[in-house]
């Protein structure tokens, strides 16, 4: 097996990386032409631009008539922290960590807000948290899908209807992917560079009628850069939801997502999207039911990603490595693939379990997942056969 024939098939976008995700199929750079650059991003056909991001992300996503949508700084990175810095402190707060980046906000909330009160729960990689321990007349911060883990909440009917503290939801890998239960979430963030292929740097702030009360009615006595205020003299800015941006974004990026919500709209809008991840989630699994040596890091399969597919190694050799030498081999399976040209940027996420992580988005074409499967199993059978 170990010198077998490479497969015949390749995949015609090799691109699997999680963020920045594939671009949407078809896209060339002519797509930007229309980009007005060199411009002021203060000029009334700029902002009516910024504004067509908001306003379309809010309908193709469903979005409730009350809630706000802006364009923030620094990713889904920057939105989240807005709205841990500007809204939490009045409540106790419980963070889900079952991942990366999820733990990242419990650091936050622990060690540099130091809020009183705060519980983390958590869970390896792989499982979720006790849902059942969540305590809802406090703050709450989760991730809607583990971006590092591929594990993700199967819905919103574990979050209490009577809820009265906030559901702050980091949903960067499940916006446009899957659906996302707004009557149960006041504050839902999320970058463009994930599910629509949209370039870095830019974060989305989405906030229910819930959430801009808090932010009325709190004001921390931990001072805020202006990149994080939401509020001046006791108001809401009101122009941050209108594309009126803190700070310079990039028309170029602009430009670019809006071709991405306009391919979106093109094929169907989200049921489309979410048929597209799951159709590359059920490509997936129906290979794993018969591979023999790789499994789904979640274990439960209500909550596998369809986006950040994370896959571990359960082959016997590779059990028998030590920790080290079983990092060492993942790496060297995904470096095997990247120089064949058939799949970049699949290694698992550097603080997660050795394996691989496949993205699933919306702008991946299943026929590419199914062609890279073949070519998994022509890279394991080669790493395996020098460790024999």
């Amino acid at each position: 097996m170990a010198d077998a024939a490479p497969p015949d098939v390749r995949p015609v976008n090799p691109n699997f990386s999680s963020g920045p995700c594939s671009k949407r199929p078809g896209f060339t750079l002519e797509a930007l032409a229309g980009a007005m650059l060199g411009r002021s991003h203060r000029a009334a056909a700029l902002k009516a631009r910024l504004a067509q991001v908001i306003e379309r992300s809010r309908a193709i996503l469903g979005m409730p008539d009350d809630w706000r949508l802006g364009i923030v700084p620094a990713s889904d990175t920057g939105a989240v922290e807005m709205a841990l810095w500007s809204m939490l402190g009045p409540r106790p707060v419980d963070v889900l960590a079952f991942e990366s980046f999820s733990q990242g906000w419990a650091t936050d909330v622990t060690r540099q807000l130091q809020l009183p009160g705060a519980r983390v729960l958590t869970a390896p990689y792989g499982r979720l948290p006790d849902l059942g321990a969540v305590d809802f007349s406090h703050d709450v911060v989760f991730a809607w899908n583990g971006t590092t883990s591929g594990v993700r909440v199967p819905n919103g009917d574990w979050i209490a209807a009577d809820r009265t503290g906030l559901m702050i939801c980091d949903a960067t890998s499940a916006a446009f992917a899957m659906d996302l239960a707004w009557d149960k979430l006041d504050v839902v963030t999320w970058s463009w560079q994930k599910v629509l292929g949209g370039e870095a740097a830019h974060g989305m702030l989405a906030l229910s009628p819930r959430a801009v009360e808090r932010l009325l009615s709190y004001q921390p006595a931990r001072p805020l850069p202006k990149i994080f205020r939401l509020t001046s003299g006791g108001k809401l800015i009101e122009g941050i939801f209108r594309g009126e941006t803190i700070n310079t974004p990039s028309m170029l990026c602009v430009e670019d997502a809006v071709d991405g919500l306009a391919w979106a709209e093109s094929i169907g809008g989200l049921p489309a999207l979410i048929a597209r991840c799951e159709a590359n989630l059920a490509a997936v699994a129906r290979w794993v039911l018969h591979s023999d040596w790789a499994g789904f890091l979640a274990e439960d399969p209500a909550t596998r990603s369809c986006t950040s597919i994370c896959l571990k190694i359960v082959a016997p050799w590779f059990i028998a490595l030590a920790p080290e030498a079983q990092a060492a081999a993942a790496k060297e399976l995904a470096s095997m693939l990247e120089k064949q040209g058939v799949a970049y940027d699949i290694a698992a996420y550097r603080d997660a379990p050795p394996g691989l992580r496949i993205w699933g988005g919306a702008t991946v074409e299943t026929c590419d997942i199914e062609a890279l499967l073949a070519w998994l199993d022509w890279a394991h059978a080669r790493v395996a056969a020098t460790r024999a």
